[in-house]
């Protein structure tokens, strides 16, 4: 520590930023909030997806840490980790979370001067307390070689996450259910993934390895939340059924303290089929829907993703689901090299068969399958043919379609939804538009305008209002937004 430079453990030399987490109240700034200030520092905190970057803030900081969860956040945090180094170039900049893991060499090379991945928490209060002293970035027993840590796979103590100076529940995403809207809080019951699906960002950082979060720190968040407004929770958890057991003990807590609070929670196709059992208590509970990668209806694209499961599981998931009284929404990834225009035109048929026109966001029927570095198919042979270059700034390889209508189709498809989501157009015209726009181009022909009237004052299933999913692009909105 020089002589110039104040103590971080005295004021606001520690600022953490959170850029994207889906609409909801970063809980990737609240539990190192937690456990930086247990260690005895007083950070700061921002959400740059509600409030535009301080830079008073950033004048003041020292030590400023990035939370990067997602595709999403981490393409908003690169820019504002430029800003910072205009405001601020003397400031440590540590990108951490999943993506920070991902994208280490191009972030250290560019705008990052540490990155931390995996179980981050432990981690970055050993870095704070490495800068503090003056000491080097190596310390043993966390993985932290130089400027890199991590992954970091160890199981660490909880501590509870602190949300006191975040935005309140009221600024994020609402639960639109039976006509009215609620407040919304998130947890993670579990963080990581014992699957190794060849295109999630998860199995290159975790290795097929998860680690429970205590029953009793889960429910003293959702306590907290609880109080300040939330009437709805989502349990974050990359797979709530990785541990069923875990979960049915979560559920069965909060719901003897809170038995009014519905919850939301994302699970496999196989976790769904496995444990149908579970998913009628899950309903009486307060569950009212299930977010589970889908992906695709074609049997070819999930073999090469490995997602577990086939095309009839997933429509069988459909089904056991719904008899449980709770909806599923399926999360897409349509646009992948294996995947063709028969797919996509069918895609919309299921959708519109299983009565799900309402329960798919829009954002979903254009995501295109992202491989970042590190990722499993990067050297997967099934891609190799279709596979170019890194594009570091966008942090993902380049591929083409063997198909070239299928890449024109989507850029068509993605203006289609970014102008439907400006508008805030109802979800069945946009379906209606990008279905019309499919067949035009299976057929070769322009596409024709679409007239189509949905009873606006119809019955929607239960969704969260915010339509951006983690491994979408962000909209040069959020750009703005972020610095």
């Amino acid at each position: 520590m020089t002589t110039q430079q104040a103590p971080l453990i005295d004021g606001s030399g520690i600022l953490l930023l959170s850029c994207y987490e889906l609409g909801h109240q970063p809980l990737g700034v609240a539990w190192p909030l937690g456990f930086l200030e247990a260690a005895g520092y007083r950070p700061v905190a921002q959400d740059l997806a509600i409030d535009r970057l301080d830079s008073e803030r950033v004048t003041r900081a020292r030590f400023v840490g990035i939370c990067v969860p997602m595709h999403t956040a981490l393409r908003l945090g690169v820019r504002v980790a430029t800003r910072i180094r205009e405001i601020n170039p003397s400031a440590h900049i540590c990108f951490y979370g999943m993506y920070a893991s991902l994208n280490a060499e191009t972030l250290l090379g560019s705008v990052a001067d540490s990155v931390i991945g995996g179980e981050y928490e432990a981690a970055l209060v050993d870095l704070v307390n490495a800068l503090d002293a003056g000491q080097p970035l190596t310390i043993e027993g966390v993985g932290i070689k130089g400027r890199v840590a991590g992954p970091v796979l160890t199981r660490i103590r909880f501590v509870p996450p602190n949300r006191d100076g975040l935005p309140g529940l009221d600024r994020y995403a609402k639960l639109q259910a039976n006509g009215e809207e609620r407040v919304v809080g998130y947890v993670e019951a579990s963080r990581g993934c014992k699957h190794l699906c060849r295109h999630c960002p998860i199995p290159p950082v975790y290795d097929g390895q998860f680690f429970v979060v205590p029953v009793e720190t889960v429910l003293d968040d959702v306590t907290t939340q609880v109080k300040a407004g939330a009437q709805h929770i989502t349990f974050g958890d990359a797979d709530f059924l990785n541990g069923p057991t875990h979960a049915r003990r979560v559920v069965a807590a909060v719901h003897e303290r809170f038995p009014s609070l519905t919850f939301d929670f994302t699970a496999k196709v196989e976790h769904l089929l496995k444990h149908r059992d579970l998913l009628p208590e899950f309903a009486q509970a307060g569950a009212l829907f299930v977010v589970s990668a889908v992906e695709s209806f074609n049997d070819v694209v999930l073999k090469y993703l490995d997602k577990g499961h086939t095309r009839v599981d997933a429509l069988e998931a459909f089904k056991i689901v719904r008899e449980a009284g709770i909806v599923l929404r399926p999360s897409l990834v349509p646009f992948t090299p294996w995947a063709t225009l028969d797919d996509y035109v069918e895609l919309f048929d299921i959708v519109e068969r299983e009565g799900l026109i309402d329960a798919v966001d829009p954002i979903q029927y254009v995501i295109r399958l992202l491989v970042p570095p590190g990722s499993l198919l990067e050297r997967d042979p099934a891609m190799a043919p279709h596979l170019g270059d890194l594009d570091a700034p966008s942090f993902t390889y380049r591929w083409t379609h063997p198909d070239p209508r299928m890449d024109r189709l989507y850029r068509a498809a993605n203006r289609v939804v970014e102008e439907a989501t400006e508008q805030e157009e109802d979800a069945a015209v946009t379906f209606a538009r990008l279905r019309e726009l499919a067949h035009a181009a299976r057929e070769d022909r322009e596409p024709k305008p679409v007239a189509v009237s949905p009873d606006p004052n119809r019955t929607r299933p239960p969704r969260l209002t915010e339509p951006w999913f983690c491994c979408a692009e962000p909209t040069e909105g959020q750009f703005g937004r972020a610095v």
